[in-house]
């Protein structure tokens, strides 16, 4: 099997798996890793416009994230509002109870980096995010991921 196969492979491989233990661990919480990653990005940066979060969605680029956020504002975790500056525009922000399960699902996220913090202790990552970053640049999940990166500081 040549590397850029096994790549492939190992790439789709773990991403399956973290998705696997992420869609399990938040169950408990009623919600979809989509969901949990809507409710982290208004965690860091709200109150967003609806198109300002599909920026920076990695699980749905490139496509309007509006049922996503319907289904959130349905359960009561988010709430839209109308742009004071700019009634076409519809602000994002979390309710009290989206608070409550984006610190929930902060605390599994944290959970996830410190696995992957001891699966990766001893190794230089340094070539190995460089080359994922290569391989997703000028894609739209690259894009909002370096959308993302940017607004981490």
């Amino acid at each position: 099997m040549r590397q850029a196969e096994m790549l492939r492979y190992l790439v789709l491989a773990a991403q399956r798996e973290g998705n696997r233990r992420l869609t399990q661990d938040l169950r408990d919480l009623g919600l979809t890793p989509s969901q949990s990653e809507v409710l982290r990005i208004l965690g860091d940066h709200e109150p967003l416009t609806l198109t300002g979060l599909g920026e920076l969605l990695i699980c749905e680029s490139g496509t309007n994230p509006s049922r996503l956020v319907d289904r959130l504002v349905g359960a009561g975790l988010v709430e839209r509002a109308t742009a004071v500056d700019d009634r076409r525009q519809v602000t994002l922000t979390l309710t009290a109870a989206g608070r409550t399960a984006e610190a929930g699902v902060r605390e599994i996220e944290q959970r996830l980096y410190a696995d992957l913090d001891a699966a990766s202790a001893g190794l230089d990552l340094g070539p190995t995010l460089e080359l994922l970053a290569r391989a997703i640049a000028g894609q739209p999940a690259g894009d909002a991921f370096d959308r993302r990166v940017r607004l981490a500081g």
